[in-house]
């Protein structure tokens, strides 16, 4: 069913975005990932697909900003493979921002990363993934809503994203599904790691009582690409039950 279909992802180099790849790449599909800072890790994962799979893999270093020229962008991944039958808007920031922490410059980086890129790359993409009868995949969050205490921007940009996903579904379509998938506790975050008493806690408010594993996500993703012509505009919860006690 994948044979020559590639999908393109922002931000798959690391995380759950490279479970996603992986998954996906097992199951034939070419991939063009996308990455700011993680050139290391991009260049290993290039490396590693394209030895299991000759020519199947490309990277390319983008950093989202305010002032991205999309349409060239474009363009570059186009070269790739001539084709982009899936996009998943799968790159984000995440940090706090409490009310002092409410400036310009972490406005613009939250948002710019979280909520406009995806908005962008679906503007720039759109005439592609309607001749191939593409779908649109956003990663969201499950604290777009209810809100995570002191993620102000956070919150807003991810809130935004579950509306995005919901004004494309309508905007795009018949021609293009879209949809959102919003992970619960998958991965620790980084200042996480060692906080086993904070750990417990969310794990506690989780009917399942288990953290996820990345290749949760990855199997919602192929379900929404191989399995589901009959629905766009929804947002998965993948997040063990957790979202019943928030």
């Amino acid at each position: 069913m994948a044979k020559n279909k590639t999908i393109l992802i922002t931000g798959g180099a690391k995380r759950i975005g490279l479970a996603i790849c992986r998954y996906l790449h097992d199951r034939d599909y070419n991939l063009i990932v996308t990455y700011n800072r993680s050139s290391k890790e991009a260049s290993s994962l290039k490396k590693e697909l394209n030895e299991f799979r000759a020519n199947s893999c490309d990277t390319v270093k983008m950093n989202f900003t305010g002032s991205t020229d999309f349409s060239k962008f474009y363009k570059k991944i186009m070269q790739s493979f001539g084709r982009v039958d899936v996009l998943i808007n799968n790159a984000s920031k995440f940090y706090p921002t409490k009310m002092p922490m409410v400036n310009e410059k972490n406005w613009n980086d939250l948002i710019n990363t979280n909520l406009k890129t995806p908005l962008f790359l679906s503007k720039v993409f759109k005439d592609e993934l309607k001749k191939r009868k593409g779908s649109i995949i956003n990663i969201i969050d499950i604290h777009a809503d209810p809100p995570l205490k002191d993620h102000i921007i956070y919150n807003i940009s991810k809130a935004g994203l579950l509306s995005l996903t919901k004004t494309l579904a309508k905007d795009l379509a018949p021609h293009i599904r879209v949809n959102g998938i919003s992970p619960g506790a998958i991965m620790w975050p980084k200042q996480d790691l060692s906080n086993v008493e904070k750990q417990n806690e969310i794990l506690s408010r989780i009917p399942l009582k288990r953290a996820g594993i990345p290749n949760d996500i990855a199997e919602v993703v192929l379900f929404l690409i191989e399995h589901s012509d009959y629905i766009t505009g929804q947002n998965i919860n993948v997040d063990g039950g957790r979202k019943l006690n928030m």
